[in-house]
């Protein structure tokens, strides 16, 4: 990949948004942020915007990250998902669809982003 790709992260906590973020960036990626499925959605919806991938707290407030990885998919089909939940959920996910569980390390967090990337 001759350009970053871009990942829009979804995570209510500001503190813990924030350390994903800068995770990311410095593992080369660029990253679009987001404190609520609106906002999210805001850059799902805007066409001309290029999210490679979006990552999203299972548990957010209004409408859960499971609703808006619905929602995503309906405006962009294609799109890979990464979840992140503080929970041991067994939980059947879509293709494209993953989960990470909290608290994950930068390897892990890394290793399963590139291998989302790679399988798109």
């Amino acid at each position: 990949m001759s350009t970053a790709a871009t990942i829009l992260v979804v995570e209510d906590d500001a503190i813990v948004r924030m350390l994903i973020v800068d995770v990311l960036e410095e593992l080369a990626f660029k990253v679009l942020e987001a404190a609520d499925a609106t906002q999210a959605l805001q850059n799902i919806e805007n066409a001309n915007q290029v999210i490679d991938l979006m990552m999203t707290d299972w548990g957010l407030p209004g409408m859960n990250g499971k609703e808006l990885a619905q929602e995503a998919r309906k405006l962009r089909p294609a799109l890979p998902i990464l979840f992140a939940s503080g929970y041991a959920e067994n939980i059947e996910l879509p293709p494209g669809m993953q989960i990470i569980g909290k608290p994950f390390s930068i390897d892990q967090l890394r290793d399963k982003v590139k291998a989302m990337l790679a399988n798109h």
